[in-house]
């Protein structure tokens, strides 16, 4: 994957520094400029190729709203604020996400899975030919840190009400959340819920029945709210 041009715009030292922390911890972003105010980041705008701003809206003289008007609609915006009031706004904007401060990281995480989830990098080596790449992976918060899993070394995902278990060849992460949500995550053309509890990898099934799938010589049901589908597009 490409390298991702960002900036940060706030007029808060504090507020820029966490943006600055999280961005460093995330690969392939890379942080041209951070700006204290508007006219900085219109500066930067105008001079780069820039994919993505982290902008916030109250600011003095010109505000996050005005100047994401003036931004370049190829790039995209995530909005951090303390002002719930203005999201409406924001995504009326078109924006990736809206995040409240104080910001966690892992909630920051969720609104770059969305940017890279929106984001296809083109290239056009003939006028009739194009090749789209995604990324091919997600973070997942596990053992207090944020792990990154490949999608091709997931076997399957097991739900345990509010938290999954998330079965690769080398390991298992526990991590909180739900299974939908992680349903919506993962590239449809490869995954496939098969129970209300399991998603199973479709290129990591060994043998199935009306009943089940095997994976590594696990057997895993098939619910008969999926059953029709599942056997459908496994055929």
């Amino acid at each position: 994957m490409n390298t991702i041009n960002c900036v940060i715009v706030d007029d808060e030292p504090v507020a820029r520094k966490v943006i600055e922390t999280f961005v460093a911890k995330i690969p392939n972003l890379n942080l041209v400029k951070s700006c204290k105010n508007a006219m900085e980041a219109f500066e930067v705008a105008n001079s780069q190729n820039i994919d993505l701003f982290f902008l916030d809206i109250n600011m003095p003289d010109i505000n996050g709203l005005s100047l994401a008007k003036t931004i370049n609609k190829k790039s995209k915006i995530i909005f951090t604020t303390a002002y719930r009031e203005y999201a409406l706004d924001g995504f009326d904007l078109q924006a990736v996400d809206y995040l409240l401060k104080p910001i966690a990281f892992d909630r920051f995480l969720q609104a770059i899975n969305k940017f890279f989830e929106t984001k296809v990098e083109i290239k056009t080596p003939t006028k009739k030919e194009e090749t789209v790449e995604k990324p091919n992976y997600i973070f997942v918060r596990s053992d207090r840190k944020m792990v990154k899993v490949v999608f091709d070394e997931i076997l399957y995902v097991e739900s345990l009400s509010d938290y999954i278990k998330i079965y690769t060849s080398e390991r298992i992460l526990v991590t909180r959340e739900t299974i939908s949500n992680l349903e919506m995550k993962l590239p449809s053309q490869q995954f496939l819920r098969i129970h209300r509890s399991y998603i199973v990898n479709i290129d990591k099934v060994a043998s199935y029945t009306n009943e089940f799938v095997e994976i590594k010589k696990n057997a895993i049901p098939i619910s008969r709210t999926y059953k029709e589908n599942v056997l459908k597009k496994l055929a």
